[in-house]
């Protein structure tokens, strides 16, 4: 698809935002909004663009929100991991810029799915939580310009990538203070702490997506996967069971009492303009497991 010259008077205050919260001019940004009215980018020589996950509440028989997942390329044309591309730029030493731009692109595309409604998560290199001090004050200037609330965006940290305990209560403590929400993620993995759910007090706990595969072929982790679930709900948190990629996992997975469900059986990321037509039937599918269960 090919990228239009953006010259419209939104744009223009987005140039001056950048500069003002990011210190890049759009320029180095490298941002394009394509005929889809989506948004891509190239930093550092990296293609950048956006892909949304969807996060189903069976509770409720809807959506609860969207995983943002970056996908770059080299040149547009040859993918590549989150991984690789935050290496590359944490080699050319521009790790704080490039989140904070992946970010700011995820909220511009993020704008097409869900107006009013639905939260966004999104994943914090577990580095920046150590490179930046004040965590998330920058990026909530560029929420705010984009009317999205703090309160709509989970701030997803995966704790096992961390050693130092009291760096990380810090930078929860700091989102939390601008209003984000929290989320554990890949919680069960071999690096998690348990402790760490008592001293975080995160609002959301998505469990590693291994658990729930383990669980289809393994009876000890399947009957121990609602005791799981049921903890972190003791605790005030809302889990998730991520990963569910066939049927027998899903049923599996709402037996285990938790209500929030993701994973390519639900829906695949794909970008924006692509998730509308599959909602309906997606929530269709969802709700008559649960009323089956």
């Amino acid at each position: 698809m090919t990228a239009l010259k953006i010259v419209a008077p939104h744009v223009e205050q987005l140039r001056l935002q950048l500069k003002q919260s990011l210190l890049l001019d759009l320029d180095d940004y490298g941002l394009a909004e394509q005929s889809s009215g989506e948004f891509n980018s190239t930093f550092i020589g990296v293609q950048l663009n956006s892909a949304f996950q969807p996060i189903y509440d069976s509770e409720a028989g809807d959506l609860y929100g969207y995983e943002a997942i970056l996908r770059p390329s080299l040149g547009g044309v040859l993918a590549s991991t989150p991984d690789f591309a935050f290496t590359y730029a944490e080699q050319a030493g521009k790790l704080v810029q490039f989140d904070r731009v992946s970010r700011t692109l995820h909220v511009l595309n993020f704008k097409q799915i869900y107006g009013e409604k639905g939260l966004l998560f999104l994943k914090v290199h577990p580095k920046l939580l150590t490179l930046v001090s004040e965590h998330g004050k920058v990026f909530e200037y560029i929420l705010h310009s984009n009317s999205i609330p703090t309160n709509r965006v989970v701030i997803e940290i995966q704790e096992g990538l961390l050693e130092q305990d009291k760096q990380l209560i810090q930078a929860v403590d700091n989102y939390r203070g601008h209003g984000y929400r929290i989320a554990i993620e890949g919680f069960g993995s071999e690096k998690s702490h348990i402790n760490r759910l008592w001293n975080l007090a995160p609002d959301i706990v998505k469990l590693d997506s291994s658990l729930i595969q383990q669980a289809e072929h393994n009876n000890r982790t399947r009957n121990a996967l609602p005791g799981l679930v049921k903890v972190i709900k003791d605790l005030g948190a809302q889990p998730v069971i991520t990963g569910i990629e066939t049927q027998v996992q899903l049923n599996i997975a709402i037996e285990s009492g938790a209500t929030l469900f993701q994973g390519d059986f639900l829906g695949k990321a794909v970008a924006a303009k692509e998730l509308q037509p599959n909602k309906l039937f997606k929530h269709k599918a969802l709700k008559s497991v649960r009323a089956a269960a």
